[in-house]
């Protein structure tokens, strides 16, 4: 109720959650995120416009959020504020299933809350950079899956196209370098990707549906990530640098809001304002579907500059990842880029002075390679979960369970799930039974050893992000 427009009943309902919090230490926490979406549905019955979607911010002057004292009351906690903030972002993940006005009525609010620590935007914008590393790639793969196998299969072996198809099939696993020339032609050739992917499309719409109804929350993040950015004045290479273990001190700095910036997600009211999930898909949609692939596709390209060796190809991955956002947001381009980037040099003077930026990424790469050659070198013991690049098999990542050591290396048990899913016994049929699936394999097709998986039986996103790496180079020395 503390959502209601009417300020005396919010007051009260603010009132009654102090008194709560004082009695039951730990009990607003617990119950924060099912608060908030009883929130939504509070919004929801007292909409009187059915056709304009529940927003979750007050829309007057203040623009504040309509959960804004329920985050006043978790934000002095670093621990409970973290994990409430992390809880309404998994709501975004693809395997979440959020209906799309919900996921707009917590994102309006994560852009409205009182933030007032450098720490508190940073550490979400953090979180958005990794959801969308796993979300988007599944995004594109289930798009790539859903597309008419016949046709991908003429176009591969029609003169001229092969080297289109190689890119269409690696596009999420092929390193950047060797996708320079094909960056370097994407304008000219945009047009003719679209009508490529028009000519795959599948006649039952509802894959394509689907892809526009998952991508909203994609979007929203994007947006919502431009919209911090903007609003506290960071640079791309501030955000880069932040890392959630460093001490509080670091990042206790007060935020210096910018005035007139507002969280304006249009793409996503559209989508919801038109009800494209119920309504017939014109061939117009479809390109603009498309479009919005294509847009993603180059978007994971560019995701992490981090994983560039010079400073110029930095810039440039930067650049382009900047110009894909744009595009995905419908024109909203990413502002104020080189005013924050002058404000944060001026703020942070005593930890970066000139060139600083660049050797801390590089120390940082540095510091990752010493860790990965340290952990390759340790013994693989029975019960070791692994990951492997075996030649035989297409699939990312191979990840299995260590069963014996034996004279050629060892034999493994596969494991089956998905960087964002989780990992479970693999099985294979024998006659008409199901039985473990049992392979041997070489110590040389070992590329990450004694993986701890989480309780939830997930790969880490430590580990998610080092896979995706290793998978990337290892594709690109064999192509």
């Amino acid at each position: 109720m503390g959502t209601d427009p009417e300020p005396a009943m919010r007051n009260k309902a603010d009132q009654q959650l102090v008194e709560i919090d004082k009695k039951y230490a730990g009990f607003i926490h617990m119950k924060a995120v099912a608060g908030m979406k009883m929130s939504y549905q509070v919004q929801q019955a007292i909409n009187t416009c059915l056709k304009d979607p529940v927003r979750g911010f007050r829309q007057d002057e203040s623009s504040s959020a309509l959960c804004s004292h329920l985050y006043s009351m978790i934000r002095g906690n670093r621990q409970h504020r973290r994990a409430f903030l992390i809880s309404l972002l998994n709501l975004f993940d693809d395997t979440a299933k959020t209906e799309v006005n919900m996921l707009l009525y917590i994102a309006d609010n994560l852009a409205c809350f009182p933030y007032q620590t450098q720490e508190e935007p940073l550490f979400i914008m953090h979180h958005i950079d990794i959801t969308l590393s796993v979300s988007g790639s599944n995004l594109l793969q289930s798009f790539k899956e859903s597309m008419v196998k016949d046709k991908r299969k003429e176009r591969k072996s029609s003169p001229g196209k092969e080297n289109e198809s190689s890119e269409s099939e690696e596009e999420v696993s092929r390193p950047r370098k060797s996708r320079k020339r094909v960056d370097s032609d994407s304008d000219s050739d945009s047009e003719d990707d679209i009508n490529s992917v028009m000519k795959c499309l599948p006649e039952n719409s509802a894959p394509l549906i689907e892809f526009a109804n998952v991508s909203q929350g994609i979007l929203l993040l994007l947006m919502l990530k431009q919209h911090l950015k903007n609003l506290c004045g960071f640079s791309d290479s501030k955000i880069q640098k932040y890392s959630p273990s460093e001490s509080a001190k670091v990042y206790d700095k007060a935020i210096n809001r910018k005035t007139g910036v507002h969280f304006h997600p249009k793409q996503t009211l559209d989508f919801l304002r038109s009800d494209m999930a119920n309504s017939k898909i014109t061939e117009d949609v479809k390109r603009s579907i498309v479009k919005q692939y294509l847009d993603f596709k180059l978007l994971m390209e560019h995701l992490d500059p981090d994983e560039e060796e010079e400073e110029g190809e930095v810039s440039a991955s930067t650049n382009a990842r900047n110009k894909a956002i744009t595009s995905l947001l419908g024109g909203g381009s990413p502002k104020n880029n080189a005013a924050a980037e002058t404000e944060d040099d001026e703020s942070d003077g005593e930890d970066r002075g000139g060139g600083t930026s660049g050797s801390l990424r590089r120390s940082k790469r540095n510091s990752d390679s010493t860790e990965l050659a340290a952990q390759m070198n340790e013994s693989v013991d029975v019960m070791d979960v692994i990951a492997i690049c075996c030649p035989k098999y297409k699939d990312r990542p191979q990840i299995a369970r260590v069963v014996q050591k034996t004279s050629s290396g060892f034999s493994v048990q596969w494991m089956a799930g998905s960087y964002s899913g989780s990992w479970t016994e693999a099985k294979r049929r024998d006659g008409r039974k199901l039985v473990p699936w049992v392979d041997t394999i070489k110590e040389s097709d070992i590329i990450y050893k004694k993986i701890a998986l989480t309780s939830a039986n997930k790969l880490t996103n430590k580990v998610v992000q080092t896979l995706r790496s290793l998978y990337a180079a290892k594709d690109g020395t064999s192509s």
